[in-house]
């Protein structure tokens, strides 16, 4: 009797195993596995000084200082910080494909710019922008080296809620268009439900997955979901068990 052909299994996208990770003295990571395959989002929620956006600078290679081995990462990686980090004194273009004799892809600056809102604001200035115009010019920033994972540290702390739910669904747009995995280091737990596939809750020091919530709702959303009630109550239970100590 044939038996049925299976499916090889997907490569993941980004494999690191942290074993540990301290500055001088001081540990801040323990033992973190992490995966993500291609396209997924997952969010690294946790209380401050847990480690979270440590975690994000070793996917980044920001920094290299650590037990363990990044056993996969894609050669293309975006950063969207928490502040927008524009440079002053160019316009909106300049900042998206800043290079340092401007030779850039002016074409596919002026779609980014077209994809996140911003038509018609290519030559402002940052001082012209308001602050959720700005995480957008961030955004398109991103998205310029077309990356396949896009790492966010806090990338919608700093605006205004309504602002941040526009945001929020630009960025799951942009992720799905473009077939980008995300990355999001947060605070904000409606924010990792709402936005992820799987949400990681880091506590205890040095900092360790305590949980892990797979979400399992397909895209568009609803934010008032009930089943994203449901989890918020989970994710909330987790991080009171993994405050930092």
């Amino acid at each position: 009797m044939n038996q049925p052909l299976r499916t090889p299994p997907i490569a993941p996208l980004l494999d690191l195993q942290v074993q540990a990770k301290a500055f001088g003295d001081t540990p801040v990571l323990g033992p973190i596995d992490l995966q993500l395959q291609p396209g997924e989002v997952v969010s690294l929620l946790g209380p401050s000084g847990c480690g979270k956006s440590t975690l994000l600078r070793l996917v980044a290679q920001l920094d290299t200082h650590f037990t363990g081995r990044l056993q996969r990462c894609p050669e293309q990686v975006g950063f969207i910080f928490q502040e927008p980090r524009l440079m002053p004194w160019l316009n909106v273009a300049d900042n998206i494909g800043f290079s340092e004799d401007r030779r850039y892809d002016r074409a596919r600056v002026a779609a980014l710019i077209e994809e996140v809102g911003l038509g018609g604001f290519a030559e402002a200035l940052p001082k012209a922008l308001s602050g959720g115009m700005a995480q957008r010019v961030a955004i398109a920033r991103g998205l310029y080296g077309q990356p396949q994972l896009l790492l966010l540290d806090e990338p919608f702390s700093a605006v205004d809620a309504f602002t941040r739910f526009k945001l929020q669904d630009l960025l799951l747009a942009l992720a799905r268009k473009h077939g980008i995995a995300l990355l999001v280091v947060t605070h904000d737990v409606d924010e990792a439900l709402y936005l992820s596939d799987r949400v990681l809750v880091i506590g205890n020091r040095p900092g360790t997955v305590c949980r892990t919530l797979r979400v399992g709702l397909e895209y568009p959303r609803e934010r008032t979901d009930e089943r994203l009630a449901r989890l918020r109550s989970q994710a909330l239970e987790a991080l009171h068990d993994a405050r930092v100590i």
